[in-house]
């Protein structure tokens, strides 16, 4: 009788453990952004316990040339130590222009030079690259001009990172799906997914069914290509529209929304969680601290 209840005891288990496996790797990982790096002096440990309790496992540093190597250096030691990735993070809107790739190239290499003189505990993981042509005039009147050589300074970055040892990735808006290459034969996303080790879709809108919904195509793209992809929330203000953004929202709004995202993301491999624009906005939002609108700023 006890053979026979030790089979069936086994079998069942058997049967739960697909679930179980599909259970404990739905982890809801998270990424942030954190563009002004001078605090990083002051506020390590106050960014790390927080980042830590939201569940941030990456953060995409911007780097800053005033800020000196060694505070980089002591905030990515104490992330690590929290089991916290550091991306460094840079790009501007023309940096997809031709002129501009030796910049990029030079912000490449000035990752890796830092990492080779860092010691392990104190490296970049990775780069994320912020470039947003669409910005500028140009892309009204020369759009395929623009994706040309935007393609072609993003072949350069990302051998130089790659030939680095880092982990490359970009955010992209999510309408890049209904763009096609310079290249032909598929969508813009689709390359920039292919040539990236993961992307951060800008699908910023105030509900998690609509953050999946302008996302599907990029986690489908990247599903089939083997590659990540974060699904980007906005805290901070925005001139384009409340829809855009949680600013206005409640934490407990906010929450909801991200667990549906996480829920809906669950069902691609390539879903790598929800990367939260920015960390100062997170960190009042969640702390009660007044954020001031855009149109309230002076000029």
């Amino acid at each position: 009788m006890k053979a026979k209840w030790a089979i069936l005891a086994l079998l069942f288990c058997l049967l739960l453990l697909p679930w179980l496996l599909k259970w404990f790797s739905h982890e809801e990982h998270k990424a942030t952004w954190l563009w002004d790096a001078s605090i990083i002096a002051e506020q390590t440990p106050e960014i790390i316990s927080f980042s830590k309790a939201q569940g941030v496992d990456t953060i995409f540093l911007q780097i800053q040339d005033e800020v000196p190597d060694a505070t980089y250096r002591k905030f990515i030691a104490a992330a690590r130590q929290a089991e916290i990735e550091v991306h460094a993070l840079n790009g501007h809107a023309d940096w997809a222009y031709t002129e501009k790739r030796e910049e990029g190239l030079a912000f490449i290499e000035k990752v890796r030079a830092y990492n080779a003189a860092s010691a392990k505990n104190e490296r970049f993981e990775g780069i994320q690259l912020d470039v947003e042509p669409y910005q500028l005039k140009r892309w009204e009147n020369e759009q395929n001009s623009v994706i040309a050589e935007w393609s072609d300074n993003m072949k350069a970055w990302t051998k130089a990172g790659k030939d680095a040892g880092l982990y490359m990735s970009a955010a992209i808006p999510f309408w890049l799906d209904a763009r096609e290459s310079a290249e032909g034969g598929g969508t813009f996303s689709r390359w920039v997914i292919d040539h990236f080790d993961a992307v951060a879709i800008m699908a910023y809108r105030d509900s998690g069914q609509q953050m999946y919904d302008l996302s599907k195509e990029e986690l489908d793209e990247a599903d089939e290509l083997g590659k990540k992809v974060w699904v980007g929330a906005e805290l901070a203000d925005t001139h384009e529209g409340d829809h855009l953004t949680f600013f206005s929202k409640s934490i407990t709004n906010m929450d909801e929304e991200m667990k549906k995202v996480f829920d809906l993301g669950a069902s691609h491999s390539s879903f790598a969680g929800v990367a939260v624009h920015h960390y100062e906005a997170w960190y009042a939002k969640e702390n009660g601290i007044p954020l001031a609108r855009k149109s309230d700023k002076k000029n």
